[in-house]
């Protein structure tokens, strides 16, 4: 049977962006694999690519415009939609700022990157912050200067790799993988987490950290390096503040660290011995460690243990967090719109912002590449703020818990349907996506759908052609390439040193590297809420971009049998989990290695079908880069 590969990419919100090959068979049937010849990629991929196809091609998708008709939908066609979505627009025009835009990553590319500038040039209202990982952003940035880290097959060099949290072949399967071949080398590896992913099988040493606490284990250890004399005379007068630092370390002492976090002593010497004795030692950070109201200042702690203990600016070393994903690319035409007299709105506390906001109040929303009912914490208030909108317009492929609450929902082109370029947040491959498939029905890419409202506008907004948006994304420092070529090959490589950091010189004006200054005390559960709850990845779908037929109800909590609170619990009884914010039904199950204290949630299940976990969970900032702290959130458990 005759098979015709045609190269392409992943576009999904993942850090392994994936170089692919889809096959068409001439029975009809499709296969979609990794390319063999990418060296990130390596001919293999993970479930949520695998379960693709059966979404772009499910029933439940929507291929065709839809008006609200009281409780129904309507269809209508491309014209009358962009027709009332001008009109609309036209009508709020006087005050542009009273029109929300607010965009996700819910899919990646360089053309995704269009509704930046036609809503900037609008004078709309943005978004500013996340829901991932903004706070480790700019952790990164205050302890380095900038956001760099070694190339990835770096992880090879490495004789012992500490894992923070990062739950790899749920997050990461190629990461997963080198970090797999460099244990087959000598590495030892070492896994620090609450519990609730799926290292064991690539670690060497688990320690069960009490959640939230990780910068006291650095703290700890970096105490212990303090006490043994080992740290260098070099690293030291490369810090700027290292006096304040060690008087701030020494302040605490080592009873109280090993306690706010739940740690032995053996395991925090087990921490210090791999950093200073396995050189070099390779620090892995996952999102959830910055995903608490410190969540900023645990990832500057680790970053500080990595830097104390010669681990960083070397081979093999480094520390891996998420990098930007359009740093390799050249997106001025896309910020060309951008404003400094435009208003921005918290996303971690998006319902609270939109319904202060005042002079103008908003009245009109955009919402594409995002699901927030879904995604925010605190969503039944979200829902209440969009039932009192004017107009939402929502983009989306399916009627998710966003967009049951839109006026117009305008369907797109999903991954392999449209052309685009994408690149990574963890390597710096950018890869090429080429269209594999005709949209169905009337589904146009989300470039088109601006396009072609920017003309009905009076006057009009003009976005440039998509070619030259393609083109000008590659006239970028780091990349030696054309878009025919990119094309013709399906990835390159961006030219960035393999080793971030090297020599010690920081991105700092001074170049030095800063420590952190501040090591705040965790707050305990509230009365009546004992169990901190973590809403974690996945393994086969992202965040809420799964089928519903694939989503069983009740939901199903995993918590270690060690619990406390099963003793009060009649697990063959309905149960519910309850925050301050509300209930939700759910099954019990429990898992070996997960902390006592925590009920861990598998997210992205729909609310309107009976999950939706975020509704539990109060909105909060964390500490920097104005980011979301989910797992500040405890919860109880009773039977209904």
């Amino acid at each position: 049977m005759r098979r015709i590969g045609i190269v392409t990419a992943c576009t999904m919100d993942c850090p392994d962006a994936c170089s692919l090959i889809v096959s068409k068979e001439e029975n009809g049937q499709v296969r979609v694999r990794g390319n063999p010849e990418h060296p990130v990629t390596r001919g293999f991929t993970c479930a949520k690519v695998q379960g693709f196809l059966k979404r772009r091609a499910s029933l439940e998708r929507i291929v065709h415009p839809l008006l609200r008709s009281g409780d129904a939908w309507k269809r209508i066609d491309w014209e009358e939609a962009l027709k009332i979505c001008a009109g609309k627009i036209r009508g709020y025009c006087e005050e542009p700022s009273s029109i929300l835009y607010f965009h996700g990553e819910g899919a990646k590319g360089v053309l995704m990157q269009a509704g930046t500038l036609f809503f900037g040039l609008l004078g709309a209202t943005m978004v500013s912050g996340s829901f991932c990982d903004s706070a480790g952003y700019s952790a990164c940035r205050k302890d380095f200067g900038s956001r760099e880290s070694n190339a990835l097959e770096t992880l090879l060099d490495a004789r012992a790799i500490v894992n923070w949290g990062k739950d790899l072949p749920r997050s990461s399967v190629h990461m997963a993988s080198l970090v797999y071949k460099a244990r087959q080398k000598g590495a030892e590896v070492l896994t620090i987490s609450p519990g609730g992913d799926l290292n064991t099988a690539l670690s060497d040493h688990r320690i069960c950290i009490r959640p939230g606490t990780d910068r006291f284990l650095a703290a700890a250890a970096i105490r212990l390096f303090m006490e043994r004399g080992t740290i260098s005379e070099e690293i030291i007068s490369c810090a700027g503040n290292w006096d304040a630092f060690r008087s701030l370390v020494s302040g605490r002492g080592m009873d109280e660290l090993l306690h706010a976090c739940g740690v032995s002593r053996e395991q925090a010497e087990l921490v210090c011995d791999l950093y200073a004795r396995k050189r070099p030692a390779a620090t892995i950070i996952g999102a959830g460690v910055q995903r608490y109201s410190h969540g900023g200042e645990n990832v500057r702690f680790i970053n500080a243990l990595a830097m104390i203990s010669g681990n960083i600016g070397v081979p093999g070393g480094g520390s891996f967090y998420h990098l930007n994903s359009l740093r390799n690319l050249n997106l001025a035409w896309a910020s060309a719109g951008q404003s400094v007299q435009a208003r921005f709105l918290r996303m971690p506390l998006i319902a609270q912002e939109i319904a202060s906001a005042q002079a103008p109040p908003v009245r009109m929303a955009w919402v594409d590449g995002a699901n927030p009912v879904n995604q925010a914490p605190g969503s039944r208030q979200l829902t209440r703020v969009f039932e009192r909108l004017e107009f939402m317009v929502v983009v989306d492929a399916f009627m998710t818990d966003t967009a049951s609450y839109a006026d117009l929902i305008l369907p797109p082109t999903l991954m392999f349907e449209h052309e685009d370029i994408v690149a990574s947040f963890m390597h710096d491959y950018v890869q090429y996506a080429r269209p594999v498939f005709d949209p169905p029905g009337e589904a146009r890419s989300d470039f088109w759908i601006l396009t072609e409202l920017g003309a009905r506008l009076d006057p009009p907004i003009v976005l440039p052609d998509a070619g030259t948006c393609l083109e000008e994304s590659l006239s970028s420092p780091y990349l030696e390439t054309t878009l025919a070529e990119l094309r013709d090959r399906g990835f390159t490589r961006a030219w960035r040193p393999q080793v971030a950091y090297e020599g010690l010189t920081f991105d700092h004006e001074d170049g030095r590297y800063r420590f952190p200054e501040r090591l705040h005390d965790e707050a305990g559960p509230p009365q009546g809420y004992p169990l901190r709850l973590l809403s974690l990845v996945r393994r086969e779908a992202v965040h809420s971009q799964m089928l519903p037929e694939g989503q069983g109800m009740p939901p199903v909590i995993f918590v270690s049998p060690d619990c406390p609170a099963l003793s009060d619990i009649d697990t063959s009884s309905p149960v519910a989990l309850v925050s301050p914010l509300g209930r939700l039904r759910v099954r019990i199950e429990t898992r070996e290695n997960i902390h006592p204290e925590v009920v861990v949630y598998r997210r992205g299940d729909w609310m309107k079908l009976g999950g939706g976990i975020n509704q539990l969970i109060e909105p909060r900032l964390t500490d920097m880069g104005t980011g979301t702290a989910y797992y500040d959130q405890y919860v109880r458990l009773e039977n209904v």
